[in-house]
């Protein structure tokens, strides 16, 4: 492979592809150690709240505490890496500015703090890896206009589902089907309920912040995850929070198809999710006319036709995210990069909401995240679950209502609330 060619040339040039996380949490210190097991790369950086999660990270993989430097300046970091140390920091918004790192690897599921940091390194035209779903559907669109424009690299990561699906989706139009559903494995029951404290004791026990496991369960990473499928392809929720039934694999490509032909979707092209056990595997539904095609299907795949089932039965998640670093850096690709907006994520409250209360944000007790197609959101002048956070609820709402610009005051001093003003003005209904 190419990737593999250059990282190989990288090592024998002693100029191994340098890379910065931010955030250190379950993505961000799985991928930096990933990256530590392969040639022609290495972390140079991780920038965190808790400056220990970051040192910890870097000891695991056998560095000595004495060649981690811990600093918030820019000058130090770059003497630091330049000796071969590794850098830790506070100071997330640094990175972008530390000369001797190639990329940045954003991980921190943090909207406000993901916009900040993209846009510190789309201007200074440092390539920047987005592990930040939740930012790249609230403002992708724009990000990637801005990167193009100033001859600078936004991407989603591979490894998620966004990443895989649009792989996948990408494939099959080079193999002339049409795709009439991408979709994922969602691996635990729906439950809009789920809190911090409902989940405390399962997160504790697998390590994982209870509020992102809350929006796990409560479906808002799902509806994100599809959202950002839908923005990179085209492909539209079928309903307002998809269908979701609980499919097995074997009848994926009965139920995912449309309705004329005995399935759920009233229109062809769908984003969706199952509560089956496919889990974590992720799917496309594709369709052909072409007889010969088909043909040559029956004997490969021995399936009849004229819809197909293309199955992926895991996505990575940061142990894949490396490709997306090398080809970012090495090719100046981009994996997955929004050039328009296709669905929203709308903001859902969680219970009934009184109007004085400040909002907390994703996987809180207060809302969670619900697809809309981008043109029903807009018409319902609906808040988009990457700015409520912090917003101001201006009407009482009752448990399930969307939050609307008639409820809720988003918060207008937030960094991704004024670049999401300029996205809704880049983009015409």
């Amino acid at each position: 492979m190419e990737l593999l060619r250059k990282l190989k040339k990288r090592v024998e040039d002693k100029n191994l592809v340098s890379v910065g996380i931010v955030g250190c949490g379950q993505m961000g210190s799985g991928l930096a150690h990933t990256i530590n097991n392969i040639n022609g790369m290495q972390v140079n950086c991780i920038a965190d709240i808790d400056v220990k999660k970051a040192i910890n990270t870097f000891a695991e993989q056998g560095i000595s505490k004495s060649d981690i430097i811990e600093t918030t300046h820019v000058g130090t970091a770059n003497d630091a890496i330049k000796k071969g140390k590794r850098v830790v920091t506070t100071d997330a918004m640094m990175m972008a500015e530390i000369d001797l790192l190639e990329a940045n690897v954003e991980a921190t599921g943090l909207p406000d703090m993901g916009a900040q940091m993209a846009i510190n390194s789309i201007e200074r035209k440092k390539p920047i890896i987005m592990l930040n779903v939740e930012t790249d559907i609230t403002i992708g669109a724009i990000l990637n206009h801005k990167a193009r424009q100033n001859g600078a690299l936004y991407t989603v990561a591979s490894g998620d589902e966004p990443g895989v699906c649009t792989m996948l989706y990408e494939q099959a139009v080079l193999m002339g089907f049409e795709v009439i559903a991408a979709g994922k494995g969602k691996n635990n029951p729906m439950d809009l309920t789920a809190t911090p404290e409902s989940c405390m004791e399962e997160a504790l026990s697998k390590e994982m912040n209870p509020k992102m496991l809350a929006s796990f369960k409560d479906g808002t990473k799902t509806m994100v995850e599809m959202a950002a499928v839908s923005n990179a392809t085209g492909l539209l929720p079928d309903t307002p929070g998809m269908h979701g039934p609980k499919v097995e694999l074997d009848d994926l490509v009965n139920v995912y198809r449309p309705k004329t032909d005995g399935g759920i979707f009233k229109t062809r092209g769908a984003v969706d999710f199952s509560t089956g056990k496919i889990a974590p595997g992720v799917f496309i539904i594709v369709y052909s006319e072409d007889k010969r095609i088909r043909k040559d299907m029956k004997f490969i795949t021995h399936a009849d036709g004229p819809y197909y089932l293309l199955f992926r039965p895991y996505h990575l998640c940061d142990i894949e995210t490396p490709q997306s670093v090398a080809e970012a850096v090495l090719l100046n690709e981009v994996t997955v990069a929004a050039e328009t907006m296709n669905s929203e994520v709308v903001a859902i409250a969680k219970r009934d909401l009184k109007a004085g209360e400040t909002l907390k944000g994703i996987g809180s007790t207060d809302i969670f995240g619900r697809i809309y197609t981008y043109k029903e959101a807009r018409i319902l002048n609906t808040i988009p679950i990457g700015i409520a956070e912090n917003g101001k609820i201006i009407a009482d709402v009752r448990k399930g209502e969307p939050l609307t610009t008639l409820n809720c005051l988003p918060d207008s001093t937030s960094f991704i609330y004024s670049l999401r003003q300029e996205q809704d003005k880049l983009i015409q209904l």
